[in-house]
């Protein structure tokens, strides 16, 4: 028997691969070529990598020389923060794990930033980290939170850093694809930014340089990625990530009418649950995403019940092998933990349709209501 259609409401956590770029794998996955090979087939398959490399710079207006092809966003974070030490982390407290682990494992004495109740990371609380730090640091600010969508003031955040003598890295992944980026206009010197969030293939990634720095390379081996990360290039990926960033770029407009479906979505929670709120409801965000609590109703119940009713949603972010937990984003923004442990993330995608987000407020409204109905019986 096959299995009902399924709504997809999670394209934070990964978006479908786009037709095209499934198209495009599937030809290389069926021809052979080493891109460090010298032949014909290593130079078709080098031709491969060197454009994907220019389409990535240009969907955040960098350089193509300085995008180094990683196997993802979380190792593109982590080679960010590894590959310039020693230097004092900086890091605000919304930041993915892949930022906030890895810094607290490297400098045991790094600064977790306090942000404001919307989720917006305190810039004078940055500046008085960093006036307290001796030596050189480097600051790393995400774009957009995946939970939240909240969109974080990076370049002011970058100018003050600057200002100290820092390193600026932008943890992009929620934000390229998204939101028009421009690694000149935010004046980071680093940024991370992840195929699969915005239609690419999945385990394959980028950091991406404003300049030409020297970087220490934490795999080393056959010297690809001009030496700054060796290993054998996942051809095919790349070219996929290359072809994504290209369709990504055209439909920013598109993208960006999300947030009227969104928006009216929120209006309708709001009538259904009076109770409901929407976190970083009053901060820029990013146009398809809806942190909303259910009031009474935990997260993973939520989760499951429209999971069931064919609807795929997740209980903040959905990087962390499955598990449900607290929120440390929620956390960082002052919500008490019970009610942090009713919200639920939404975030639609290019294919999201009306009859989608009507199916979706039907579910959600029915499980709000037979468990109000089984709270007020007890």
């Amino acid at each position: 028997m096959a299995e009902p259609e399924q709504i997809y409401l999670d394209y934070n956590a990964t978006a479908p691969a786009r037709a095209e770029v499934i198209a495009l794998v599937g030809e290389i996955m069926a021809t052979v070529g080493n891109a460090s090979s010298v032949h014909r087939a290593g130079r078709k398959a080098r031709q491969r990598v060197d454009t994907a490399r220019r389409q990535v710079a240009d969907l955040v207006g960098a350089v193509a020389r300085n995008v180094i092809f990683t196997g993802g966003g979380t190792e593109a974070d982590n080679l960010a923060l590894r590959g310039f030490l020693p230097r004092r982390l900086i890091v605000s407290g919304i930041e993915h794990g892949a930022i906030l682990s890895p810094a607290l494992l490297l400098d045991r004495d790094a600064i977790i930033v306090d942000v404001d109740a919307q989720g917006r990371i305190k810039l004078d609380a940055l500046k008085v980290a960093l006036e307290a730090t001796e030596g050189p640091a480097l600051v790393s600010l995400m774009l957009a939170n995946n939970e939240t969508g909240v969109i974080q003031p990076v370049a002011e955040a970058a100018a003050i850093a600057h200002e100290y003598g820092a390193l600026v890295h932008c943890d992009a992944i929620q934000g390229a694809g998204k939101i028009p980026v421009d690694i000149e206009a935010l004046g980071v010197d680093l940024m991370s930014i992840s195929a699969h969030k915005f239609g690419g293939p999945q385990g394959v990634g980028a950091l991406v340089m404003r300049e030409d720095r020297t970087i220490l390379a934490q795999m080393a081996g056959g010297g690809q990625e001009m030496g700054r990360r060796s290993g054998t290039e996942n051809v095919a990926g790349i070219a996929g990530f290359g072809e994504a960033a290209r369709l990504a770029a055209q439909d920013l407009t598109k993208f960006a009418e999300l947030a009227d479906l969104r928006n009216r979505m929120e209006d309708r929670l709001g009538q259904i649950a009076p109770g409901r709120r929407i976190f970083g409801a009053d901060a820029p965000r990013v146009a398809n995403t809806s942190c909303v609590t259910m009031p009474g109703v935990r997260s993973d119940t939520q989760v499951m019940a429209l999971d069931l009713a064919g609807i795929a949603v997740s209980a903040g972010s959905a990087c962390s092998s499955g598990k449900v937990s607290a929120s440390h984003v929620l956390d960082a923004m002052g919500i008490e933990m019970d009610e942090a442990m009713t919200a639920i993330r939404i975030s639609l995608g290019r294919d999201t349709t009306r009859e989608e987000i009507e199916h979706f407020l039907t579910a959600w409204a029915d499980i709000y209501r037979r468990n109000s109905s089984r709270t007020n019986a007890a």
